[in-house]
């Protein structure tokens, strides 16, 4: 028998019980607690949030990186000798460990806003852990096979500071209710000095961040350039087979003002087209010279080499997931492709008056042609008919045979300054788009010196080179290029400013407004006498008695508050079980209620 105090009036909450049982796989709510939660969990709750931004990296990464997925192919088939498109797995297992990650940080949120302890299910630990061993796994592997492709960060950043720091002050600026009441509602310690000032100097940071931007679309757009022309970069290789005339074609038709290719020579000197250093990925030789397969293509002559089809492993592979787009007639000339050489490709391009671009492999050691190969492409250069100005070629050639090529425009994918530039007789340059920054190319361009920068196939790359004043770009999909009349977004330094003080100054105002609102609601309850309680617990004020239609009365919970050797005669309690009720007396009146 203890003294009574009234039952509490138990309300279902849906939320807090769907928060805490996905999170900790804690349904009922005797299993939930409003307790400080322990430094363990807080040690998982801090590793949560490292896997989340480590993903959130790591999506944005390959987000970027999907201009150079056959990059990204290519060289892991020279590591491996297989092709395939190791971007799907990659792409599904982000896609899943950032999508489960981040449902259980915004989980986490929740249970912090509710006022509710964390404890991360144990499961859901073994989860977190694999994801952050396989992302970092990931990280590690991209360093090792694709090095350089980090620089594409740096160089989308040009493009998606002005969102990411909008979206970025959005977040800081919701997360200050959680800090205003962890800060205002609980006692003053040091602790809680140290999140105050840390997400103080956050916000500052942010608040000036847009200082440290450079980006080219900021302009006016009376200075815009004309739009880049775009080159062909092995034709068109995501609608047809790379290096082919079907290919070439097909990137004439969606644009491309000129053509690039890669030159190799046969034992016989016929310059022809092939990017790789076997015949293997491309064409079918492991079916009709199984024991050459893994020779070099330079050592087949060119009766050999127009022996082989050249597009039938698209169709089988479909590499780039275009070939459900092609019509029959474009499956059935795509089938019948071989091997295309230097000579079939220059004839095209004089017809289309365009101008090509030719990156010259030279033979290897013991080649028959490992000396007169220079010969072998002016030849081909003359017998097409196409004039020397229209040629570009890679500065391939020793310094004795320069001579020989005068008229040719000379061109390097070397980041030259102007002077060596001069010296060299370079007219052009030819750079990887990680190496062309914005000053760079005004440079280049203030001294006469033309630039075409390459990989470029998605929009926002293209953009972003078009808002730096860039000439050309050479592009795996000029089908998609074609589609981008104008850059993606350009803006005034004046309404970028506008936008970036209008949007400091939005965030500051709500920051304030949530911490005066935490501040003002903290008075009042202190000033109201209540104490911190559970709504889990029972609650100290009386409750009529209603029907069970209305409320839900928790029975399994009692205040325990003295214990005595006897009862007041006012008010006692008794928890006999007759036939599974519990029956209680408040003054000279009894109750039953029915025992959960």
């Amino acid at each position: 028998m203890v003294k009574h105090q009234p039952l509490q009036v138990y309300e279902k909450q849906v939320l807090v019980s769907f928060v805490t049982g996905i999170y900790g796989c804690r349904w009922k709510r005797y299993q939930r607690s409003q307790d400080d939660t322990s430094k363990w969990e807080c040690l998982w709750f801090i590793i949560l949030c490292s896997s989340f931004l480590l993903l959130l990296i790591w999506a944005y990464f390959w987000l970027a990186a999907q201009n150079d997925f056959d990059e990204f192919n290519w060289s892991v088939y020279n590591r491996s000798g297989e092709w395939r498109d190791e971007t799907i797995p990659i792409l599904a297992s982000t896609t899943v460990g950032f999508s489960y990650i981040s449902v259980l940080v915004i989980l986490a949120f929740f249970h912090i806003s509710l006022g509710q302890q964390l404890n991360l299910y144990w499961l859901h630990k073994i989860g977190v852990l694999a994801t952050l061993a396989t992302t970092i796994s990931g990280v590690v592997s991209v360093d090792d096979i694709w090095a350089d492709e980090w620089d594409v960060l740096l160089v989308s950043l040009q493009f998606t500071a002005p969102f990411l720091h909008i979206g970025a002050l959005t977040t800081i600026t919701a997360l200050s209710w959680l800090v205003a009441a962890y800060v205002v509602r609980r006692e003053r310690s040091n602790f809680q000095m140290m999140v105050l000032i840390t997400y103080m100097i956050i916000v500052m940071a942010l608040y000036l961040a847009p200082l440290t931007f450079s980006c080219p679309c900021v302009m006016d757009s009376r200075n815009l350039r004309p739009r880049p022309d775009v080159m062909g970069r092995r034709g068109a290789p995501m609608l047809a087979p790379e290096n082919t005339m079907v290919s070439f074609n097909r990137a004439l038709q969606h644009g491309a003002s000129s053509l690039e290719a890669d030159v190799t020579f046969s034992v016989d000197g016929v310059p022809f087209l092939m990017r790789d250093r076997t015949l293997r990925r491309t064409t079918d030789v492991s079916t009709v010279f199984p024991d050459r397969q893994h020779d070099d293509a330079a050592f087949f002559n060119w009766t050999e080499l127009r022996s082989l089809n050249a597009g039938r492993w698209f169709l089988e592979r479909d590499p780039y997931w275009t070939v459900e787009t092609l019509s029959g007639r474009d499956r059935s000339r795509i089938v019948n492709q071989t091997v295309c050489s230097l000579l079939e490709m220059l004839r095209l391009a004089v017809r289309a008056n365009g101008s090509v671009l030719l990156n010259v492999r030279r033979p290897p050691a013991g080649h028959p042609r490992s000396r007169s190969w220079f010969t072998d492409t002016m030849w081909a250069v003359q017998k097409a008919g196409i004039s020397h100005k229209r040629v570009r070629t890679v500065t391939w050639t020793p310094d004795t045979d320069k001579g020989r090529l005068r008229g040719f425009q000379q061109t390097t994918n070397e980041k030259l300054s102007v002077a060596e530039i001069r010296q060299r007789g370079i007219t052009s340059l030819t750079l990887h788009y990680s190496k062309a920054s914005h000053k760079d190319i005004q440079e280049y361009l203030a001294n006469n010196v033309s630039v075409t920068v390459f990989p470029v196939n998605q929009p926002w790359l293209y953009s972003l080179l078009w808002c730096s004043g860039v000439p050309s770009v050479s592009s795996d999909a000029p089908q998609v290029l074609r589609k981008v009349p104008y850059p993606i977004w350009l803006m005034s330094q004046n309404a970028y400013r506008f936008i970036w003080i209008a949007s400091d100054l939005l965030s500051l105002a709500v920051v304030i407004i949530i911490f005066s609102f935490q501040n003002y609601h903290m008075i009042r309850w202190k000033m109201s006498g209540m104490q911190n309680c559970n709504p889990e617990q029972i609650m100290l004020s009386a409750v009529p008695l209603r029907s069970n239609r209305d409320v839900n009365i928790m029975k399994e919970k009692l205040i325990v508050s003295e214990l005595n050797d006897g009862l007041t005669s006012t008010e006692e309690l008794s928890l006999y079980p007759e036939n599974g009720n519990a029956r209680y007396s408040h003054g000279n009146s009894f109750h039953t209620e029915q025992m959960g």
